[in-house]
């Protein structure tokens, strides 16, 4: 680095490195420039140049984009290719086969190496045993799996045979999983007896009996099972099947299913403002396109790298960058099972000098909890570990602060590693807003600036831009490759949520707040605008945690704000009115627990509150308007000065400022 420099008070400003940018793909700002003139000159253009460069087409596609039926766009539509194909076979087919392709870390530490050539032999294994029983293009498949290598090869043969996939985080309950298998209508459903986080086994087999056992899911006829640690569960022989015996009489090759480059890759579901999860669904072509591209441009990926993302597959960073993004340009990936504090806190440092990893990307919230751990205790300091390896640091999933953001950079990055903060979504399909490691002076707490053909903007509430130093509504004003195409079975739901006629009907609403800085033009994300809280970066809704609450026999009536918290980055409070007497003392303790305990059953373990609050009654208007903006002031602990004439229960205000 060439030093840090003073801006102001409460700026510093990180100069790249010159031999940094000398070799990066994008090289410098000047080159950041011509991409992004490039991109406005010939938007169209653009995009198809980097379409044919990054992906393989097995049909050349001959049209770009179609805005004819906007929101609803179409990118290289009469073109025709597969993801797992891209992602492997054309690596066998350039002689890269004996390449490593994932470095698989378990719970306990050992360590498993599959190369490309193994890796699509297994997929293609798996992909015949999807066939033999039936599964076909367009056939629905949820996989709920732990973190494993056999977790990816079940998507990549989704992939190759045309079967959009729909993975749910091993943490979700039974009764989400239930929900996400109505809804997406699936035909099948990969699984594993148990999973292995910080040392223990937890369930899944015996939650997906249940989710099943639910309900509205009768399509499906095939559940495959994943040995992972042998632990005793339920057989319906009729239905299920051992993963490791599916696939042992099967052939090891697979020729790929050409799927048109809009064809559904996938349908994830992440948590909206209303009570239900909505299924984003992704394209093939797009999708692939800008995960490869960022894999390039804010990674700066080389063929000597060993890259590292932390995200679990059941989250949009675990498709983009596990089991898609790093395999298309032919990386060599770690894939870790288990948690950042077992056996110890030390645990991401040594798996770093261990494998030699050089690009490493994590969530803000891992970051900040091994703040404290590390600074307790200098066996697991990051500067107690030889991290010389790494080039690259960066993090996804929620705004990272500045003082999490410096001691990452000086700890973990040795003073000398770019970060690469990216702002992205689940609907966008991949990196949005980022520094460029080799271009971008990087400011903490600043995502920067919108990529190269990223037309990225900040509005009013009529959609009109506003002026650097202003805060709005981020929005993106053209489409772009990897965006989502819509909500599975609910395309009104889609319009109205991400294309609101408020703004005019043609701009991209994000759901977040952000500015602008006036003398830079960098974004910095200022939180959501809907009622959707960021939890260790894991979006929930909050009428989804009121419903599971509300759906308890003594909850009579519930309402979840979120409050800023130093280590998730926002913690969930619930304040809850019983049907029965408000609870004082212990017994407002245990209830509270018990309530915790029933969230996590509906929802799982992430989306239980951290506080609960009983009431008599919430405050709500005369007219039985529940007034959050004073409920967030409670639980930040904030006394009210706002106007409360407008309340019909004031007195309230004091009961529910109680914790529990």
């Amino acid at each position: 680095m060439l030093g840090i420099e003073s801006i102001s008070n409460e700026k510093r400003i990180f100069q790249t490195f010159p031999d940094l940018a000398a070799h990066a793909a994008v090289s410098g700002m000047e080159a950041y420039r011509a991409l992004v003139s490039e991109a406005e000159r010939d938007f169209e253009g653009f995009w198809a140049r980097l379409a044919r460069e990054t992906l393989s087409w097995h049909k050349p596609f001959t049209k770009i984009l179609d805005e004819s039926n906007a929101p609803f766009y179409k990118w290289f539509e009469d073109g025709e290719l597969n993801a797992s194909y891209n992602s492997l076979d054309r690596h066998v087919e350039a002689g890269n086969g004996n390449r490593v392709a994932i470095i698989f870390e378990a719970d306990d530490g050992a360590v498993t190496k599959v190369t490309y050539q193994e890796l699509l032999q297994r997929v293609c294994r798996f992909a015949n045993a999807l066939k033999r029983r039936g599964i076909k293009k367009g056939d629905r498949v949820i996989i709920y799996m732990p973190m494993s290598i056999e977790g990816v090869v079940a998507m990549q043969a989704c992939a190759r045979i045309g079967a959009p996939h729909s993975v749910v985080f091993g943490g979700f309950s039974a009764k989400s999983l239930n929900e996400r298998l109505v809804d997406v209508g699936a035909v099948a459903l990969v699984t594993a007896d148990e999973q292995m986080r910080g040392g223990k086994a937890l369930p899944l087999k015996s939650i997906t009996d249940e989710a099943l056992a639910m309900g509205g899911c009768e399509a499906v006829k095939n559940v495959i099972v994943y040995k992972r640690t042998g632990g005793k569960i339920q057989w319906n022989a009729g239905r299920d099947a051992w993963m490791h015996e599916a696939v042992a009489a099967e052939q090891d090759t697979c020729e790929p299913e050409w799927v048109g480059a809009e064809h559904p890759l996938f349908i994830l579901y992440t948590s909206g403002s209303t009570g239900k999860p909505k299924g984003v669904q992704h394209s093939t072509g797009g999708y692939l396109l800008w995960a490869a591209q960022t894999m390039k441009w804010v990674f700066d990926w080389k063929p000597t790298d060993v890259f590292w993302c932390t995200a679990d597959i059941g989250w949009v960073t675990g498709h983009s960058y596990v089991a898609y993004g790093p395999l298309t340009v032919g990386g060599t990936e770690v894939v870790f099972e288990g948690i950042p504090t077992y056996p110890n806190a030390g645990r991401f440092w040594d798996m770093i000098a261990k494998h030699r990893v050089s690009v490493f990307y994590t969530a803000p919230t891992a970051i900040r909890s091994l703040i404290k751990t590390a600074e307790a205790d200098a066996k697991v300091h990051p500067k107690s570990y030889d991290l010389s390896s790494l080039r690259i640091i960066g993090t996804v999933g929620e705004p990272i602060n500045p003082e999490a953001w410096i001691w990452y950079y000086e700890n973990v990055g040795g003073s000398r590693c770019p970060i690469v903060d990216t702002w992205w979504q689940t609907e966008t399909g991949s990196h949005m807003i980022s520094p460029l490691p080799g271009a971008t002076p990087i400011v903490p707490g600043s995502c920067t600036l919108p990529l190269p053909g990223i037309m990225a903007a900040i509005v009013d509430e009529t959609g009109q831009e506003v002026a650097n130093g202003q805060g709005g509504l981020l929005v993106v004003k053209r489409p772009w490759p990897s965006m989502i195409r819509t909500i599975w079975g609910d395309p009104e739901r889609y319009k109205k949520g991400y294309f609101p006629e408020e703004l005019g009907g043609k701009l991209y609403l994000a759901g977040d707040g952000a500015v602008r800085d006036k003398e830079t033009g960098y974004f910095t994300i200022m939180g959501r605008i809907d009622d959707v809280l960021n939890v260790s970066g894991h979006r929930l809704g909050t009428m989804e945690i009121e419903s599971a609450l509300v759906s308890n026999p003594i909850v009579a009536e519930a309402a979840v704000v979120g409050r800023p918290d130093d280590t998730t980055g926002e913690a969930v409070v619930a304040f809850v009115v019983l049907k029965r007497a408000r609870p004082v003392g212990d017994e407002g303790r245990v209830i509270a627990e018990e309530l915790r305990a029933w969230v996590a059953k509906e929802i799982g373990p992430i989306a239980k509150p951290r506080e609960i609050r009983f009431g008599d009654n919430l405050p709500k208007t005369r007219s039985g308007k529940i007034m959050r903006r004073l409920l967030r002031s409670l639980a930040k602990g904030e006394v009210i000065t706002q106007d409360v004439s407008t309340l019909d229960n004031p007195a309230i205000l004091d009961q529910l400022g109680e914790a529990k």
